[in-house]
């Protein structure tokens, strides 16, 4: 593998391109993968592409300031990220554990960065180089703007720009804000005075001169208040929008965090100019050695056609990084791409995908956005498609159908994920006709997430009949078409909302379907996200209703069991969860039970009962009395009032 066809990691490749000094460096927590699929690399290609001298230093060495100066001092500046993950998320899992590979490190190995990369990588880079401007970016950074809660030390951590003592705080995609930001480098302009670029935020000791702006809770009064934490959030959640957003500011002690608007989106043509970059599509050969890198593997052959989503679910953090607006390639450009993945070597003739955050959004929700932005307090889809909103397939499936055709390329999947709502308010069967037809290998993987109402809702997810008549259209097209494909559900455990009651409505419905989920995810509260705010506050912040929320860890493990009470692992947990909830009709020999009695217990009819668990200050569930004496006790107490 040529070396050449990658950006320089050392002085070698510096001096065989007879370079000096680089303009820019890239300090990153990922292995070095020059791909589209990465951000390092997009954001070194338009660099390179404006003209600049860019380097990359991938994983270095935290430990000291050797690896930090690999490559000298930079012209202008050093660019750090995390990776395209955040480094607490690629550590721990979900109940804090320690996670035993990482898919963007040479042969999966862990270890390879720092927890919290983009802090450390800043520190020593501060240590290495006095003075030189230092910008972040990335997930890890774009999440962590403004005083935010952190699950990992369960409190309220102030904006990072604070903790890595970055000048400058790049948020979103990038690639608008990198090149401004570069050129106003270039020419001398001195980055403490660089507080105009959209998609950026930064510290100041005044507000002198911010004019316009919105105030949100202070970093203290988030900390001790979780309504005011809530009251901050939605603020931020309401803003995230480059035509109608407004300026925000947080005041941490003294100082203040500002945030400008997001950067406007991409034109189709600039979207096109970024992905037809000279990138060498694969990892660095110095990986070569320990097995390459795992994360490539899935996204090598595959094609990012869009960017955003308007989907909105609370779970997800694209509201927050990518924005609500569409923003998609031209075919021209999708199929041009196409043509070199199929002048690999190595191409075997499947493209393994072809979409982006939601793959079936190709296009604006509706005019209104691009002239006024997104609706500040409605959304797309939820909790029924706006009247609006332009549901139409019929230029992705013309871009499917060119794809198919590209000499070398045998099959076209679909594997990002799909909107089954949207694809239900189409009065055309044709795109899923075709999808089942074509693009699906042997199963579809939807996200329905739950089934609870309650717990939907605050999902920002569609309500169950959305689902099941999607099931019902995906089950006879494929009958039709005399395919046996089937539908892998998405499922999640322990969102804000769901109690022991909606993890065994859950349950029942599996019964019913008779499916038996292999995975089941549970909520992971990671910053930037609504679902996080109601984890840590117990708010909704749209609406500051109170939601219940699963934190003990035994009820937790209860809550995914019964997703997953076909599993004799899980006997126990669903056992006492069926117990505790007033569920004991759910145990026995009869078609709607889901666990066997213990040996020497007797069978119980199936009776479905009123709920009898209560929620408690703690989050606990415990089990009411619904004896006859307290029953009883109950009407003499009302009547007495």
């Amino acid at each position: 593998m040529d070396k050449q066809r990658f950006l320089p990691i050392d002085r070698e490749d510096m001096n065989s391109r007879e370079w000096s000094q680089l303009d820019f460096i890239i300090i990153s927590g990922d292995a070095y993968v020059d791909h589209p699929s990465f951000g390092t690399a997009v954001i070194a290609r338009v660099l390179e592409d404006a003209g600049y001298k860019v380097g990359i230093i991938p994983q270095p060495d935290w430990r000291s300031i050797k690896d930090f100066k690999r490559l000298g001092k930079p012209r202008l500046a050093f660019l750090v990220t995390s990776g395209n993950i955040d480094s607490m998320v690629n550590h721990y899992t979900v109940s804090k554990r320690r996670r035993d590979k990482d898919y963007y490190s040479p042969g999966g190995k862990m270890g390879l960065r720092p927890d919290r990369a983009t802090i450390v990588y800043c520190n020593m880079v501060k240590q290495a180089y006095k003075g030189v401007p230092i910008i972040i970016g990335g997930i890890e950074a774009s999440l962590r703007r403004f005083a935010h809660y952190d699950y990992w030390n369960d409190r309220v951590r102030r904006s990072i720009l604070f903790d890595s003592e970055a000048d400058l705080l790049v948020f979103g995609m990038g690639e608008r804000q990198i090149l401004e930001i570069a050129d106003n480098l270039n020419s001398g302009f001195d980055i403490k005075y660089m507080h105009h670029i959209p998609g950026t935020s930064y510290k100041v000791d005044t507000l002198d001169n911010i004019y316009g702006y919105i105030e949100i809770p202070s970093f203290e009064e988030v900390s001790e208040d979780k309504t005011a934490y809530a009251r901050a959030f939605k603020v931020q959640y309401e803003e995230q929008d480059p035509i109608r957003g407004k300026v925000m500011i947080q005041k941490h002690n003294e100082q203040f965090i500002v945030q400008n608007p997001p950067a406007m989106s991409l034109s189709r043509v600039e979207l096109d100019r970024i992905y037809n970059l000279p990138y060498a599509r694969d990892y660095h050969p110095i990986y070569e050695k320990d097995g390459g890198i795992p994360a490539i593997e899935e996204v090598k052959y595959s094609i990012i056609s869009s960017r955003g989503c308007f989907g909105s679910c609370s779970f997800c953090a694209l509201t927050f990084h990518q924005g609500r607006t569409i923003q998609s390639r031209s075919h021209e450009s999708i199929l041009e791409e196409a043509k070199k993945i199929t002048s690999d070597k190595d191409f075997k003739g499947y493209i393994h995908d072809v979409g982006g955050p939601t793959a079936n959004f190709r296009q604006v929700a509706c005019e209104k956005q691009l002239k006024e932005g997104t609706c500040k307090n409605k959304q797309c889809l939820f909790p029924n498609p706006c009247k609006n909103l332009n549901v139409d397939h019929d230029e992705y499936l013309q871009l499917l159908r060119k794809l198919r055709k590209v000499e070398g390329v045998k099959k076209v999947f679909v594997r990002s994920g799909l909107r089954y709502d949207y694809i239900v308010a189409d009065k055309s069967d044709n795109f899923l006709k075709e999808l089942c037809e074509h693009h699906v290998s042997g199963q579809l993987k939807v996200a329905p997430e739950h089934i609870s109402s309650k717990v939907l809702d605050l999902m920002g997810k569609p309500r169950r009949d959305v689902y099941e008549k999607f099931v019902s259209k995906y089950y006879k097209l494929n009958e039709k078409l005399g395919k046996n494909q089937f539908l892998v559900p998405y499922l999640m455990s322990s969102h804000p909302g769901s109690d022991l009651h909606a993890a065994i409505e859950m349950a029942e419905y599996l019964r019913d379907i008779r499916y038996s989920p292999e995975q089941v995810q549970d909520f992971y509260p990671t910053p930037g996200t609504l679902s996080t705010c109601m984890y840590y506050t117990g708010l909704d912040p749209r609406n500051m209703k109170s939601v219940y929320v699963p934190k003990d860890r035994m009820e937790k493990s209860m809550q995914r069991a019964l997703l997953q009470y076909r599993n004799p692992k899980n006997y126990n947990l669903v056992r006492d969860a069926l117990l505790l909830a007033g569920r004991e009709d759910l145990i026995g020999y009869g078609p709607k039970a889901l666990i066997k009695p213990k040996e020497g217990e007797k069978d119980r009819p199936y009776k479905k009962r009123k709920t009898n668990v209560r929620e408690t200050k703690g989050n606990r569930v415990e089990r009411k009395d619904t004896s006859k004496n307290s029953i009883k006790k109950s009407k003499r107490t009302k009547r007495s009032k």
